[in-house]
């Protein structure tokens, strides 16, 4: 019904993706969107508003917003009221403007690494301070945050940057493990804002994703959860997410801090987005069963190689590589050389990881896992 292995050329279509290595023979795998088509729902829904032939100023429909609600409750049973949601056009001006409204100057914000790398330069971008919590391998081979340092580091901080599921180690947080932050952030008074973006894209199908502010009452008063459509459906260039902010007082403050800085939403984005929460869900139920192929294919063949491992990838479509027993100089050049475009680990905490985008037709995931097996092998 759905054709995941369909060769589509996106070069020379403003792709930033495949556009890092035009003219060279070096397979993008690195910044996280997919290869995949749009929801044909989706694809339907924008050429009616295309057609329509007028685009300005514009705000979520009635129907977009209770696709939200409905969705919460359906998902998570979680029931969410219309005016706990702010929209914006990404999930990354939200880190900036939580560090903006939530971190007082002086104090720390505080964050499990490695993470998505935007979350390491928020605190930054804003005069703010960050205080890395490190992660570490379980004993069931999934990253999870070091509790310990979180809790001692928490007394001299305001706000908690969480990746939930995480992102590049793609642990889905259990019930445990979220009870164990919020019981930090509750004694030390915490903000928590989690960046739930990749919370439809669960692979292992013994898991289920628990919005943070869903945990307990107080979880819910001291946090925003941060979600959007683009991962999921692939519409990132359209820029439509949205923060659930169920405490009053936090939300004037985040939307203070947006003032005057917060560009409106896409018009476009809010047709896709409720275009692909009314009817993608077939698409993406496919879609999800084409990535674990992926992931199965990936982690076998990998892992299988001498001096490379990669950890339980529970959800997204991103695979966290541990490269430090080949002890290269530069992971990123040797595979470049080797033919395959891989983001630096150093961007999200580690210099002796690769992270590599595998929501790809097999076929050119295939091809990359050769090139890097040759490469290893014969190096």
């Amino acid at each position: 019904m759905f054709d995941f292995d369909e060769d589509i050329d996106r070069r020379g279509t403003q792709s930033l993706k495949w556009d890092k290595y035009r003219d060279q023979d070096i397979l993008p795998l690195w910044v996280a969107d997919t290869d995949f088509r749009s929801p044909p729902a989706v694809i339907e829904a924008l050429q009616q508003r295309i057609a329509h032939g007028i685009f300005g100023y514009s705000r979520p429909s009635p129907r977009l917003i209770n696709l939200i609600i409905q969705r919460m409750q359906t998902r998570y049973g979680w029931s969410i009221e219309p005016e706990w949601l702010l929209f914006m056009p990404g999930v990354v001006p939200g880190l900036n403007f939580a560090c903006r409204a939530w971190c007082r100057p002086g104090r720390t914000i505080l964050s499990p690494t490695p993470v998505y790398y935007p979350f390491l330069h928020a605190p930054e971008h804003n005069d703010r301070q960050i205080a890395a919590i490190p992660m570490r391998l379980g004993l069931d081979d999934r990253w999870i945050p070091d509790f310990e340092e979180l809790e001692r580091q928490a007394s001299d901080a305001d706000l908690l940057l969480l990746c939930h599921p995480h992102n590049p180690g793609g642990t889905v947080f259990s019930h445990e493990e979220l009870e164990r932050i919020a019981n930090i952030a509750q004694r030390h008074d915490l903000v928590v804002c989690s960046d739930e973006i990749h919370c439809d894209l669960l692979l292992d199908q013994d898991v289920r994703h628990i919005p943070f502010a869903s945990l307990n009452k107080d979880a819910a008063q001291r946090s925003a959860v941060l979600m959007a459509p683009s991962k999921t459906f692939n519409i990132a260039g359209l820029c439509c997410s949205f923060a659930i902010i169920p405490n009053p007082q936090l939300r004037t403050a985040l939307q203070r801090s947006m003032r005057g800085l917060m560009a409106d939403n896409n018009l476009l984005g809010f047709i896709a987005a409720e275009a692909a929460y009314e009817h993608g869900e077939a698409w993406l139920s496919a879609q999800l069963d084409y990535l674990r192929g992926n992931r199965d294919l990936l982690m076998t063949e990998l892992n299988a190689l001498p001096g490379v491992h990669v950890a339980k990838i529970q959800a997204t479509y991103l695979a966290w590589i541990d490269v430090s027993a080949l002890q290269l100089a530069d992971p990123i050049s040797f595979f470049e050389q080797a033919g395959v475009g891989l983001s630096p680990g150093a961007q999200f905490g580690d210099k002796a990881f690769v992270r590599l985008n595998f929501g790809c037709r097999r076929e050119l995931l295939s091809e990359a896992i050769r090139r890097i097996k040759q490469a290893i092998i014969n190096r």
